[in-house]
């Protein structure tokens, strides 16, 4: 897909985010929003997947570490074709397929079920095993900046880096933000591109709302050989609506309707 439409997309898929958590009256928009076009580029340009066959023997694999931004994987696989897009405004509710966190046990198209952090990135190191011994496809995982104050997430860096897992590509949505405030006055994380290098990554650092920036990094991992790829994608929460950018107090609350409708205006959307 060419980079306008590519950006079109991003804008799609935030637009998209803004209605599921209106609708669900849930959810984590600001954390959605940050990482829409690492999620985009991977959907409609990187990933070797099929729709139409989500169990394909060989796809590559998708690992949302940090599960809150639920909202943004769920525009992405409804975007894309894994299921009805009028089923997005079921996020959260009674029933529905969406939950808060991914479910792959009711999504087509959901490798794995996420939420408790850093948990996400240990099964991902599990799946790059597989995929090294038996020649599977590569596998992304997609980390929050504050989800790597867990332990468990250098361990499992440090496992990736000792089995030269080349096929394993972690992306850290750099915000700078989470629940409780800034990173720096919860547990500082900072340099991250220093920690992963000491444990043996391959590191790139880039701006995670540049469609080139993104799509280079990711070939750049596929290049790399013989050790894991850490892409630390600087983003704003809340990117692309004015009143939700670099405000934690957007991690875990959903819009009513006068911002909502302001939010899909100011994505280039219709309410």
């Amino acid at each position: 897909m060419e980079i306008t439409k590519l950006k079109e997309m991003a804008q799609t898929i935030r637009q998209d985010i803004i209605r599921e958590v209106y609708s669900g009256n849930s959810g984590h928009p600001g954390g959605s929003l940050s990482c829409a076009d690492i999620v985009t580029a991977l959907y409609f340009e990187v990933m070797n997947i099929d729709p139409n066959d989500p169990a394909m023997k060989g796809r590559d694999r998708f690992v949302l570490s940090k599960g809150h931004a639920a909202p943004a994987l769920y525009a992405a696989l409804a975007e894309r074709g894994y299921f009805p897009r009028e089923e997005l405004t079921t996020l959260r509710r009674m029933h529905s397929r969406l939950q808060g966190h991914p479910s792959m046990n009711k999504l087509p198209g959901v490798d794995m079920s996420t939420g408790s952090l850093g948990q996400g990135i240990s099964v991902a190191v599990g799946m790059a095993l597989a995929s090294k011994l038996d020649g599977q496809g590569r596998v992304y995982a997609l980390l929050g900046d504050g989800e790597i104050q867990e332990g468990l997430v250098w361990e499992a860096a440090m496992s990736a880096a000792h089995y030269g897992l080349d096929t394993l590509c972690a992306v850290v949505d750099h915000n700078g933000l989470q629940i409780d405030g800034r990173n720096d006055d919860v547990m500082k994380v900072n340099p991250i591109d220093e920690k992963f290098k000491a444990f043996g990554w391959n590191v790139i650092c880039i701006d995670g709302h540049d469609m080139q920036q993104i799509l280079d990094a990711f070939e750049a991992a596929k290049q790399c050989k013989g050790k894991p790829t850490a892409i630390v994608a600087e983003t704003h929460k809340g990117m692309g609506v004015s009143f939700m950018m670099d405000n934690a107090g957007w991690h875990g609350k959903a819009p009513n309707e006068e911002q909502a409708r302001q939010a899909i205006e100011e994505l280039g959307g219709v309410f």
